[in-house]
């Protein structure tokens, strides 16, 4: 559903992302983690389209991001780490906005957008200015736009942020039902509880380079640890050190 091959982007002399190499199949949460700057927000850009990679490519659902970006994004959700809004519109005319750009019928829209602003407890406010949203209303904003055309792949940068418990157990219940009806997840978040929780496979990205990639069970057997979470594994692989 998801291949990224010897995927690179270079910034002037930097190497923000070097060679990736990376397959994530249908209805799989895939998690990525790595330090900060380690390019993980750099290859989400590019998976969505918004960076053209320096080398490589990548594919969603047999798609060429860069050779067909209109077909790839019509398959695509993407959740950015810091969305940008417009806060002049009403929610509820945000969500149409969004509808036009993914050729979503009106009556697709209607059913779609009622059922997405009552999921995400956003349905009272669907006429009032984003301008007037918390920073948590926004983040369920984007994330409902993101849902609303029926993406079979989900792009999301740390989809944490802004989100106070209640909102973090409902995306956690929403991506686990997400994945059992088929859409693939592929997310990015320092919130290493959270991914080890829910993600069925983890890669550790760290100075551009996919240093390791398995399953929990699979780091830890690379990282030499037997009872340790997934921070012990991580602090391990990207600095060599486990938690004191």
């Amino acid at each position: 559903m998801i291949e990224l091959r010897n995927l690179t982007k270079k910034f002037g002399e930097v190497i923000a992302v070097n060679r990736l190499n990376l397959s994530v199949s249908q209805g799989e949460i895939f998690g990525f983690i790595g330090p900060n700057g380690a390019g993980k927000t750099t290859t989400l850009r590019m998976m969505s389209g918004i960076l053209a990679p320096t080398e490589g490519s990548v594919r969603i659902d047999g798609i060429n991001v860069a050779k067909e970006p209109e077909a790839a994004k019509k398959r695509m959700g993407y959740i950015p780490d810091r969305p940008f809004l417009y806060e002049k519109l009403t929610g509820m005319e945000f969500l149409k906005f969004t509808a036009d750009l993914f050729e979503v019928g009106d009556g697709r829209f209607r059913e779609r957008s009622e059922s997405l602003l009552k999921q995400f407890s956003l349905y009272a406010w669907r006429d009032e200015l984003i301008e007037s949203y918390s920073h948590g209303m926004r983040q369920r904003l984007i994330i409902s736009s993101a849902l609303l055309h029926e993406p079979k792949v989900l792009v999301i940068d740390e989809p944490m942020v802004g989100l106070d418990p209640a909102g973090i157990r409902m995306i956690k219940n929403l991506f686990k039902d997400l994945s059992v009806r088929g859409t693939t997840l592929f997310m990015s978040t320092h919130t290493l509880s959270f991914a080890e929780d829910l993600c069925s496979r983890i890669g550790v990205i760290h100075k551009g380079r996919l240093i390791a990639t398995g399953t929990i069970e699979e780091l830890k057997q690379l990282a030499q640890v037997k009872e340790g979470d997934l921070e012990e594994v991580f602090l391990i692989l990207t600095e060599g050190e486990a938690v004191p």
